[in-house]
């Protein structure tokens, strides 16, 4: 049965999600059934999605994108099938008909779950973006988020036209993880964990959670310019994916209202200052991100009422320059 985020609930009404399936790696090793190869790899992604956004700011950051093609997926989840009820990503019929989104060029699919259904006959888990593709093998090689920006950090770097950008340097790997840790648990996932609670139990302790990760954030960015010093890393790009939609979805779609992130003046100075990053701008398309979220969830928001607010101007001035890098 085809599945979706709405799904993934335990029995004390908590929301708990899954592990991405296709864990392929591509390699520098010529002999590795996935080698690098400029042309040869394809992203798909959805604007609206988070953990396909940080995908696409890698390609844009590193300078891959004479190297791996990318598309979008429409942002309002559709149904798949004429033969179920599942909802998932679709691609438009036309490039005309959602501005940002494209139709598949590859292999004519009408949705990310056809693609799924491509690359194994009996596969029976979500049908999530991104996904990264093999045009050679038409295969996916690769669904999990924080395994492919790992990959364009490093593998694709002979072919990169900014391989001296290392957002995953030796010498901060540790730290990084253990910051990677948190904020997935309390910010990255704690949002959904927020918006997607049936009972008030889970509600609070994961609102509690969020905050406290929050709060732990703006103490460190008083203090230095990004999450593990003055250089900018891995952390920081998927800690802007979730604060980018905070103010715009989270806080009303998912309840998480306790304090906005322009309340904080670290993180919000912060997020605009990754946001002006060359090319980083580019990955952030927020009529898609409020189209998704705040009509994809009909449990949550019934009518599909998309708020007009509050148009946060990202591009404004910040003070973040007032550490040395």
């Amino acid at each position: 049965m085809a599945r979706s985020a709405l799904d993934e609930l335990s029995e004390s009404g908590a929301f708990v999600r899954t592990a991405s399936t296709f864990r392929n790696l591509i390699t520098q090793d010529p002999n590795s059934p996935f080698p690098v190869e400029s042309g040869r790899y394809h992203l798909y992604i959805s604007y609206a999605c988070p953990w396909a956004s940080r995908c696409l700011a890698y390609l844009k950051i590193k300078g891959l994108d004479k190297a791996i093609s990318f598309t979008s997926v429409k942002p309002k989840g559709e149904r798949t099938k004429d033969t179920d009820e599942h909802m998932g990503w679709v691609f438009p019929a036309s490039a005309t008909e959602e501005p940002g989104a494209g139709s598949d060029p590859l292999n004519g699919a009408k949705s990310i779950r056809e693609l799924y259904e491509l690359a194994s006959t009996d596969y029976s888990g979500k049908y999530t973006v991104p996904v990264l593709w093999d045009k050679k093998l038409k295969t996916i090689v690769n669904n999990e988020s924080s395994e492919i920006i790992r990959m364009f950090n490093t593998e694709f770097n002979d072919i990169a036209e900014n391989p001296s950008l290392d957002l995953y340097p030796p010498h901060l790997q540790a730290l990084i993880n253990e910051i990677n840790d948190w904020i997935y648990n309390g910010i990255n996932n704690g949002v959904y964990k927020c918006g997607f609670a049936k009972q008030q139990e889970p509600y609070d302790e994961a609102v509690k959670s969020l905050y406290e990760s929050l709060d732990k954030c703006e103490e460190i960015l008083s203090k230095q310019r990004f999450l593990c010093g003055n250089t900018l890393t891995e952390v920081d790009i998927r800690l802007f994916v979730t604060l980018i939609r905070f103010d715009e979805v989270y806080v009303v779609h998912f309840k998480c209202n306790k304090k906005l992130l322009r309340e904080y003046p670290n993180l919000f100075d912060y997020t605009k200052d990754i946001f002006q990053v060359p090319g980083m701008s580019s990955t952030v398309n927020m009529e898609h991100i409020k189209k998704h979220y705040y009509g994809s969830h009909p449990s949550i928001n019934p009518y599909g009422i998309i708020p007009q607010g509050p148009d946060i101007d990202f591009s404004a001035p910040h003070d973040r320059e007032r550490f040395s890098t």
